[in-house]
């Protein structure tokens, strides 16, 4: 099974966890439909149940190794994310606000090495986005669900059967913007759903369609799907497909060298890559 996921650490009802799933086939990606989870249980029990998957996910995997190293923090990475895990968001929040208050104006956060190629937030920002808190929410139940994640973790014990359940950090801004620049195409607020974020998305959409990234891949959604895809003015149906693709490229390059799926060799194992930066 293939996926992309646009994540929220707090799910609720108007604001849910959306996956895309999808079938890579012949240089295209069919999306198949989308699946809506009001709370990270339901969420991650789905991820749990399903026993063979490759998903992309919208959120960070890894920290900036300057950040994990400063604060002493374990830097084998299933040790770091179980240290992690064990901290209350107020807590994260109350030591990276520290960290940033002893650095310098203009280098307040630490990065890791994929957020410049990807265009990406640090993963240690707590507030718009709250990136720190979805790999809080979210990487941990990956791990519950036995996933493997190349270039950080492969699991000791093998799932029955020959399934195999692969992770890997997608981000939909990295896709988007090759295909419509830094055109806004989304807003979860209401006064700021304009036509011209309308647009933006049709025209996403249609690039996406052509197969006009440099993926090489062309995505197929049935008039009813696009139409979903163009309504949908928060954007997370659409970062969902964006997701989905970045999973499928991956897919296809499961066999490269180094930790394979498309990623490059000599991942930091503590700060992870984004599929197809």
């Amino acid at each position: 099974m293939l996926f992309g996921c646009d994540f929220s650490s707090a799910p609720t009802a108007r604001k849910p966890i959306v996956v895309a799933l999808g079938i890579a086939r012949g240089g295209r990606v069919a999306l198949d439909r989308w699946l809506l989870f009001r709370s990270l249980d339901a969420w991650g029990a789905w991820l749990q149940e399903n026993p063979s998957w490759v998903g992309g996910f919208d959120f960070p995997f890894g920290l900036p190794r300057e950040l994990v190293v400063a604060l002493n923090w374990p830097q084998d990475w299933p040790t770091l994310i179980a240290h992690y895990a064990s901290l209350s968001r107020a807590e994260i929040r109350e030591v990276f606000a520290a960290f940033c208050a002893s650095r310098p104006v203009g280098s307040k956060f630490a990065h890791r090495a994929t957020d410049a190629p990807a265009g990406a937030s640090p993963s240690m920002k707590w507030v718009n986005p709250p990136v720190a808190f979805m790999l809080h929410a979210g990487v941990p139940r990956l791990l519950a669900a036995g996933a493997i994640v190349p270039g950080l973790h492969v699991p000791g014990a093998a799932l029955p059967g020959g399934a195999r359940r692969v992770a890997l950090e997608a981000y939909p801004g990295l896709l988007a913007r090759e295909l419509i620049g830094r055109r806004s195409y989304k807003s979860d607020d209401a006064a700021k759903q304009t036509t011209e974020r309308w647009v933006a998305r049709a025209d996403l959409l249609n690039a996406l369609e052509r197969g006009a990234t440099r993926l090489g891949l062309r995505l197929s959604v049935s008039h009813s799907q696009r139409d979903q895809l163009l309504a949908d003015a928060q954007g997370d149906l659409l970062d969902a497909v964006l997701c989905l693709v970045q999973a499928a490229w991956a897919q296809v390059h499961c066999d490269s060298a180094g930790p394979g799926f498309g990623l490059p060799v000599g991942i930091d194992p503590v700060e992870g890559w984004i599929a197809t930066a």
